[in-house]
């Protein structure tokens, strides 16, 4: 399938209204029961992660036909679903509330990750800001741009802002206990590293050249594929740390680093590839 501009277009349109009717109304205002937990009693899910990813997966399963539809929810209920990203031909990967813990919070720090894969290589990434109502997004080998609902637009590029540096993000929280307490006494070496417990948001200030370095918790492919896209249309560098091999959307294991070039990235690396081992 050839991903054009109109197919595009049409999917961003459905992540707004889903956003618009199922995300926003729901902020600040769950009612009691629609918040539960997954993993731990910090990795939460709502009824608007669940209802939001329903409404995005089969309106992008009518837009296109035969594509597998992989939902960070779903999965939660059924891994196996994991296994198509890897064998199908074409698959549309969703994080429906990407910072569910900001949006349960009631930080306005979250958003909507959508990527279409194509034979394990992601073509094209979203990341949707609903308290905005703007987003960025990009399709392979034609950059990565910013738009409002304003209709403002503007190319976005790593390189317009900021020298090369250390500042960057690190969720050191979503790390085992063991990597944690490697890697909290190398942090002092770095400029600056913070979370904002959101990919969503981090990848968009990551493509807008803000700061230096990413480096992922848990290589979900909903919070990676479509921000690694983006970062690297705007002109960023990515890579495994642990061989320098490229990103693909159906790895699930290893620390993906993603940095303005690749002199950057191979500064982070070497300060803090001790702690993963």
């Amino acid at each position: 399938m050839h991903i054009t501009s109109e197919v595009t277009g049409r999917l961003i349109e459905i992540v707004r209204r889903a956003a618009r009717d199922e995300i926003l109304p729901r902020f600040r205002n769950l009612p009691v029961g629609g918040i539960g937990t997954k993993t731990s009693e910090t990795d939460l899910v709502t009824i608007a992660d669940r209802a939001a990813e329903a409404r995005i997966g089969d309106e992008a399963r009518q837009l296109i036909p035969g594509a597998q539809i992989v939902g960070e929810e779903a999965v939660g209920s059924d891994r196996s679903l994991l296994d198509r990203i890897g064998s199908a031909e074409l698959c549309v990967i969703i994080d429906p509330i990407d910072g569910t813990w900001n949006y349960v919070k009631g930080l306005p720090l979250f958003g909507v990750m959508v990527a279409i894969i194509e034979e394990r290589q992601t073509r094209f990434g979203l990341l949707y800001d609903p308290v905005t109502d703007s987003w960025v997004q990009a399709t392979t080998q034609k950059g990565a741009r910013y738009q409002s609902h304003t209709g403002e637009e503007r190319i976005l590029s790593v390189g317009n802002s900021g020298l090369p540096g250390t500042t960057g993000f690190i969720p050191l929280y979503l790390f085992s206990k063991e990597t944690q307490q490697k890697l909290a006494p190398r942090l002092p070496m770095l400029d600056r590293a913070s979370s904002l417990r959101c990919s969503c948001h981090e990848y968009w200030l990551l493509s807008e050249g803000a700061v230096d370095f990413g480096i992922s918790g848990q290589l979900n492919p909903w919070d990676h594929a479509a921000g690694e896209l983006i970062y690297r249309e705007a002109g960023g560098f990515s890579a495994m740390m642990e061989d320098g091999s490229a990103y693909d959307a159906s790895k699930t294991s290893g620390q993906l680093l993603v940095a303005r070039n690749r002199h950057c990235w191979s500064k982070v690396r070497d300060l803090l590839e001790g702690a993963f081992s």
